[in-house]
């Protein structure tokens, strides 16, 4: 009888079944299966059952996870909006990493390590997990609020970091040939040359692909498509010294703004959810419990000034940053673990370059996996304590407070549509107040003298502050879509005589917007069409009025059938 020989056969069938039994038991208890991936990996991983051998095989598998989960963070943005970023990313990023590595470096030679592996332990564990963090944010819904902001940012610059800090560690080791300089140089060089290209062929060669790729009207095709664009982009990276997962976010801020995103969107995530569960299990495969438990108190006392040291750090440079303490103290204990890159540049000092004792590697890739799996308890802290410092007081930015409104709009989501709605009940002296997370709207609504609430809508607390209860309708104009049905549903459930209007990027966007309770929808794309209408009819020759009436008849049809078509849906569930 033949021998069965796939390669991680029983790693791939532990993780499933680990799959298919923690998922839906985390999630009816209400806790991440992050912290389930991460127990069983430590379970089954070599340093403790021994089911899984080969640690290092699986996670370069697993890397794949974090390769999906950044292209579908890219997918919601946009060049134009990553520049709103920039300021964060090069300024706040960049502060991140030199304060945080010069502290835990200065920690790591006054333990007695030599200055080559107190700056290499350093840099390590400057760094913070981007697919533990990332994924929390996604999950719980907090990647627009302004902390989770502030977190992707400094995640990002993490990111463009890998490539200096594994220079630096080559040089150490004298393993280069030539001069230092054109080395370094040399790299520089390569990474920028791959990341032009991305972009450059991202512009002008993949929507045009896509197109052609859709005309098949196969899913596989498309599939296909999707994950050669993901691994080619994430490849490319790759081998110019970058980080993968790099390269897949530029992909999907390329994709953002095709016709293609929410399918391409809807194609990954069981692929990223199955990989990242993967990475997580892999994190705990690393955890060393007889080195833990030999070194328990050093070991303890290692993860907790890890996350004391960067979490001061992180909330005083978010504080600088323009964040209030709330936000800010959130930043920093959300980002005060290790990443897993640790991993890598910790086993190649240690184990290839010799530039830090095995020993020490071994301990220092024991405190990163624990601070790494603390990352759910983290956030947790992180939620009860940032309402005891929020200044609810001094939040709203005009003289009008919210308790003097009544029968006034709420506006939550600040951008343009909720500007220019602003400016249209101002002119008529209607009573609104806006509610925001972008602290750089609050410097505009100062300026314009706006009645202005700075915090995340989808909290019943803050929306309470906009007067709410008093309140005669809610607009929402939130660009996560995702935030503005959770808003909508918060509100109906808790004051459900408030007129809700919300603005929908889509029909299935409208539809779940109903479901939820909205009583108005306005879908972006049917509005656009109609008022493009009028001006067609205009050019033709109909006067104003003409062709205001006729887009109105065909406004007013159109709200019935998509109104008829959802009721006929619902009929048909029940």
């Amino acid at each position: 009888m033949s021998t069965i020989h796939v390669p991680f056969l029983i790693e791939f069938l532990a993780f499933l079944l680990s799959v298919v039994i923690i998922v839906p038991l985390f999630k009816k208890v209400k806790v991440s299966p992050i912290l389930g991936y991460l127990t069983v990996g430590t379970l089954i991983g070599p340093h403790s059952l021994g089911i899984v051998k080969d640690v290092k095989g699986v996670q370069d598998l697993a890397e794949l996870g974090v390769v999906f989960l950044l292209f579908a963070i890219g997918l919601e943005l946009s060049f134009n909006r990553l520049k709103r970023f920039s300021r964060l990313i090069f300024g706040f990023g960049s502060a991140q990493i030199i304060l945080c590595a010069c502290a835990i470096s200065l920690v790591a030679w006054l333990w007695g390590n030599t200055p080559t592996a107190s700056v290499i332990i350093g840099l390590c564990l400057a760094l913070s997990s981007t697919a533990m963090v990332m994924q929390l944010l996604s999950e719980k819904n907090e990647l627009a609020a302004e902390h989770g902001r502030s977190a992707f940012a400094v995640l990002l610059m993490q990111d463009l970091a890998v490539i200096p800090i594994l220079l630096l560690v080559t040089a150490l080791a004298g393993t280069t040939s030539g001069s230092l300089g054109t080395f370094i140089a040399l790299s520089f060089g390569k990474a920028i040359l791959v990341i032009a290209v991305i972009i450059f062929l991202g512009h002008f060669v993949l929507r045009y692909l896509f197109r052609v790729v859709a005309k098949t009207h196969s899913i596989d095709v498309f599939t296909a498509m999707t994950l050669l664009v993901i691994l080619a982009t994430s490849v490319a990276t790759g081998l110019a010294g970058l980080s993968m997962a790099l390269g897949a976010f530029l992909a999907g801020v390329l994709l953002a703004e095709t016709e293609f995103r929410h399918q391409i969107e809807t194609e990954i995530e069981p692929f990223k959810g199955l990989l990242l569960g993967l990475f997580f299990m892999g994190v705990g495969m690393n955890l060393d419990l007889g080195v833990a438990f030999q070194r328990g108190i050093w070991v303890i006392l290692s993860v907790i000034g890890l996350i004391v040291i960067k979490t001061i750090i992180i909330a005083a440079l978010a504080r600088l940053f323009g964040l209030n303490t709330g936000n800010a103290l959130r930043t920093g204990l959300i980002l005060s673990e290790s990443g897993e890159f640790a991993f890598v540049v910790i086993g190649q000092a240690s184990l290839h370059f010799k530039l830090i004792p095995i020993e020490v590697g071994q301990f220092m890739v024991v405190v990163a996996s624990i601070s790494m799996m603390l990352t759910p308890l983290l956030f947790f802290i992180s939620k009860k304590l940032a309402p005891l410092f929020l200044p609810e007081k001094i939040q709203v930015a005009k003289v009008v407070q919210s308790q003097d409104l009544h029968d006034h709009v709420v506006i939550a989501g600040f951008g343009r549509v909720g500007e220019a709605i602003a400016s249209v009940l101002e002119k008529q002296s209607l009573p609104f107040i806006a509610i925001d997370n972008d602290a750089e709207n609050l410097a505009i609504c100062k300026r314009k003298n706006i009645p202005f609430i700075l915090g995340d809508a989808t909290r019943k607390e803050l929306l309470k502050k906009t007067g709410i209860d008093r309140a005669r309708v809610l607009l929402v104009t939130i660009d996560n879509a995702r935030a503005a049905k959770t808003l909508v549903a918060l509100a109906r459930q808790h004051w459900p005589e408030l007129h809700i209007i919300v603005r929908a990027h889509d029909d299935s966007h409208s539809e779940e917007l109903l479901q939820a309770g909205a009583d108005l929808v306005v879908p972006e794309l049917l509005e656009a069409s109609l008022q493009l209408s009028a001006l067609v009819l205009s050019s033709l020759g109909l006067s104003r009025e003409e062709a205001n009436a006729s887009v109105e008849y065909l406004r007013r049809d159109d709200y019935c059938d998509f109104k008829a078509e959802l009721q006929h849906n619902d009929a048909n569930k029940s």
